[in-house]
């Protein structure tokens, strides 16, 4: 692969918002990149791209014996459910329905716009449940739908199977032989590993599993899938109706574009692990921002120059180096003068009624030598206490990180645009999420303006005397 047209991926990369590219060609790391702030270290959500290993689990649960076969009827390992709007054609759904999301359940999460049936079910008590109980909008089989849900019935599923989580059973039959020794997996308010999002990975982890599946199963000298399971990745046939990317094709909760020869376990905002048979290559990325698939293929197989070593290229070679280096080393951004109104402020705790970014209250400790502020937010059920943050604030065009949390790491830096509004850049590093704020104070009160997760504006005042 050609150093030049890996740091022009490089460049792509940094256009798309980023924060790691991975490339292993011929069983060889052949370049590992991170841009800051995040690091090789944290891991990272991989969003939906946790649904291809769910499937993973479910395929090497039935090469052990605990799954009969991908058409079993699914209801029948949830007998002990009063299970609603039961009919022929609820009866009718298997777990390959599930796998190619072709079950027909009525759910509402389109590619290209808002989760609604995602988000009602996160509400729940009981998000199996939940899924179980909607109606059918088609006949199983008869339309890909994508569906989070149903990738959580999933690892419901794995738990029946196997008498542990999901995440407990990857841990002894999936991460533990690949060396896999960092993750952590949200779950559900019943304990399940959430089967369509929340596993965070470290990049290389990731490139690990690719590898397994580029292998046709084979880890060293255990065979832990099945290559039938992978050669229908391999060949997907489920047609996703994507009217921009008509070729996109879908198969056991993997993402395919076969005219360019390439499967992928795909998270919201690019968490990718790309497998490209022919080219004999896995690559990786995590990112906050979303990326065209077929423009991130063609440039990877366009650095492919030859299948054996290519002549020396110094002057190459060192233009990578220097691309690594400049997206690694983080880069000041614009300085404001501090106002006079930080004095005032500092160590105030405003405290805002429910709103869209789950701003519980917010206090800016900046009379400090080292300013840092804290962080209260809204938990989705309210009967639990708020999550409390702590992290300092970076005044000179860098972000400062926090300590680890339980919740992970967040880096912050701000300015001041003016004597009375202060902008915020908040990162949840290892997340693929951006905040940015706009803190205006006036008086007694403080305005903030954002945007939500879906984009939108959100502009909330905090209330009265503090």
């Amino acid at each position: 692969m050609e150093s030049a047209a890996l740091a022009g991926l490089l460049d792509f990369g940094a256009t798309r918002s980023l924060d790691s590219l991975l490339l292993v060609r011929h069983g060889r790391v052949v370049l590992d990149a991170y841009y800051a702030p995040y690091t090789a270290n944290i891991p990272h959500r991989i969003n939906s791209a946790t649904k291809a290993v769910v499937g993973t689990l479910v395929a090497i649960a039935q090469k052990d014996g605990l799954l009969d076969g991908f058409d079993h009827p699914l209801l029948d390992f949830f007998a002990d459910r009063n299970v609603a709007d039961l009919d022929d054609r609820k009866k009718a759904i298997t777990v390959q329905h599930l796998l190619d999301m072709t079950s027909g359940i009525n759910w509402q999460e389109p590619l290209d716009g808002r989760p609604d049936s995602m988000i009602e079910m996160s509400r729940q008590q009981d998000w199996t449940k939940f899924v179980l109980d909607r109606p059918l909008a088609h006949a199983p089989g008869d339309a890909f739908n994508y569906n989070s849900g149903g990738t959580h019935v999933l690892s419901a599923l794995i738990a029946k199977l196997t008498g542990m989580s999901a995440w407990d059973y990857a841990k002894a039959k999936l991460f533990g032989p690949l060396g896999i020794d960092t993750s952590d997996w949200w779950h559900d308010p019943q304990g399940v590993s959430i089967g369509g999002f929340g596993l965070a990975l470290l990049p290389r982890d990731m490139a690990k599993i690719g590898y397994l599946y580029l292998r046709s199963g084979q880890w060293e000298d255990k065979a832990l899938l099945s290559p039938a399971w992978i050669d229908k990745v391999n060949h997907a046939t489920v047609n996703m109706n994507m009217p921009r990317s008509p070729d996109l094709r879908y198969s056991n909760l993997f993402w395919a574009l076969p005219e360019r020869h390439v499967y992928m376990a795909d998270g919201y905002h690019c968490q990718l692990i790309m497998v490209l048979p022919r080219l004999d290559i896995v690559a990786v990325t995590t990112a906050r921002d979303f990326c065209p698939l077929g423009k991130l293929t063609d440039l990877i197989a366009g650095a492919v120059k030859s299948e054996t070593a290519l002549a020396a290229d110094p002057a190459g070679a060192n233009l990578l180096a220097n691309k690594i280096h400049e997206i690694s080393t983080e880069k000041a951004t614009e300085v404001g003068v501090t106002s006079e109104v930080a004095a005032a402020i500092s160590g105030r705790t405003f405290r805002f009624p429910a709103n869209a970014v789950g701003v519980k209250s917010l206090s800016l400790t900046l009379a400090d030598p080292g300013p840092y502020y804290d962080l209260e937010i809204y938990t989705r059920d309210r009967s639990q206490p708020p999550l409390k943050l702590r992290s300092p604030i970076g005044f000179d065009g860098l972000y400062r990180k926090s300590e680890p949390t339980a919740a992970g790491i967040f880096a912050t830096k701000g300015k001041w645009v003016n004597g009375s509004t202060l902008e915020v850049e908040r990162q949840w590093v290892g997340m693929d999420e951006l905040q940015k704020w706009t803190l205006s104070f006036d008086g007694e009160r403080l305005h903030l303006h954002s945007r939500d997760r879906e984009g939108r504006d959100v502009s909330i005042d905090s209330e009265p005397g503090g």
